[in-house]
């Protein structure tokens, strides 16, 4: 069996369409640049921002629909003025709360009040082993300087850290070193994740996208890696779509475990939904989170009865859902199509020929986060 095609748990065995988890992207703006962001093109400007109050209030309806997990994430969450404020709310209500940061800019000022406020958890972006390659990547000097630094006093607070790679082209072949670092800087997590193709990323698919052999090679690591590092690093591995067998339950499945609410105040049931035309989705400004768990856009692909074949009849629907509608209609321009990455999908061998393509290809310099001016649609 090839690594990346190993069977994979169902997603869920619980209460169907009952939210577990919620995605506060609190802001769009973000001191790095990185070109696999996945942010949508159009980001969200400081004054369209939520207010505290909103934030609080969501939260507190999270609460009431059973969310037990929050990500506090963007862009740079820690640019919030409130950040610690809305931190200590997710302690007050019981939610667990992760901090999703670059660890530059505000991150390390405000750790300490972050940690006194109940801080749960730090997820940590890496974007290189050292500093020329995080620069290239980030497009920030002296970010990878930053990042150490503000590691040391996430431990040093005695909270537990996860470190993010994503893998791309331009640093596949520095896993092992990634994973020395991880180890190095004293983190209990580390996500090996390749590069998911949406929003910037997708823009800069062409520069990211890896040769499949370094791919195979690079999950086989990975795979050597978790059992001789157990109980010593947890390692994740979040294989690339483009290069898969079976498509992964995103999200869980549509509308069954996450509820994502912009920096804007648009609920979404996934990060990138807002990409699919034809649906509506509400704001928190002008509903209840409750409401909007319920409400058509949500529904809209939920459980199975949207299914075509072959998904409809493929004894897997209740595992991966159909792989990811943002994808399928990004890659085929229906969101109700088999996800290209599923082997069954009759997509799908034209998408790997894509990605061989431009894995092989001189790569395209990047496109920056923020200069949105030359993005060309996939």
């Amino acid at each position: 069996m090839q690594p990346e095609l190993a069977q994979r748990e169902p997603a869920s065995r619980g209460p169907a369409y009952r939210p577990w988890g919620l995605l506060a992207e609190l802001t769009h703006r973000c001191p790095l640049a990185c070109p696999y962001c996945s942010n949508p093109l159009a980001l969200v400007s400081k004054n369209e921002e939520l207010d505290t109050e909103t934030w609080l209030r969501v939260l507190t309806e999270a609460a009431a629909l059973g969310v037990r997990q929050v990500h506090l994430s963007g862009g740079e969450p820690t640019t919030r003025s409130d950040i610690v404020e809305i931190t200590a709310a997710c302690r007050r209500l019981g939610l667990y709360s992760n901090l999703i940061t670059s660890g530059v800019g505000a991150a390390r000022a405000k750790l300490p009040a972050l940690a006194e406020a109940g801080l749960d958890h730090v997820q940590l972006s890496l974007q290189g082993v050292n500093q020329t390659q995080a620069d290239a990547v980030g497009g920030l000097a002296g970010s990878h300087q930053a990042k150490l630094a503000f590691a040391a006093d996430v431990t040093a607070c005695g909270l537990p850290l996860t470190l993010n790679a994503v893998i791309h082209r331009g640093n596949i072949h520095d896993t092992d070193a990634m994973i020395d670092f991880a180890l190095r800087l004293g983190a209990r997590r580390l996500e090996v994740a390749h590069t998911q193709f949406y929003g910037w990323a997708l823009a800069n698919r062409a520069a990211l996208m890896p040769a499949r052999e370094d791919v195979v090679t690079t999950i086989r690591r990975v795979q050597k890696a978790q059992v001789e590092l157990k109980g010593r690093l947890a390692i994740d591995l979040v294989v690339p779509d483009y290069f898969a067998r079976y498509p992964k339950a995103c999200c869980g499945g549509w509308g069954r475990r996450l509820i994502s609410v912009t920096p804007a105040g648009k609920v979404l049931p996934c990060h990138a939904a807002e990409t699919i035309p034809g649906l509506t989705f509400f704001s928190c400004w002008e509903r209840s989170l409750a409401e909007i768990w319920a409400s058509p856009a949500f529904e809209a692909f939920r459980g199975t009865d949207w299914m075509q074949e072959p998904c409809r009849s493929c004894d897997r629907k209740e595992w991966d859902f159909g792989g990811c509608r943002c994808q399928a209609f990004a890659l085929t321009g229906d969101a109700a199509a088999t996800d290209p990455a599923c082997s069954f999908s009759p997509e799908h061998a034209r998408i790997s020929a894509l990605a061989t393509q431009e894995s092989t290809s001189a790569p395209p310099p990047y496109i920056p986060r923020r200069a949105a001016k030359d993005v060309v649609s996939a």
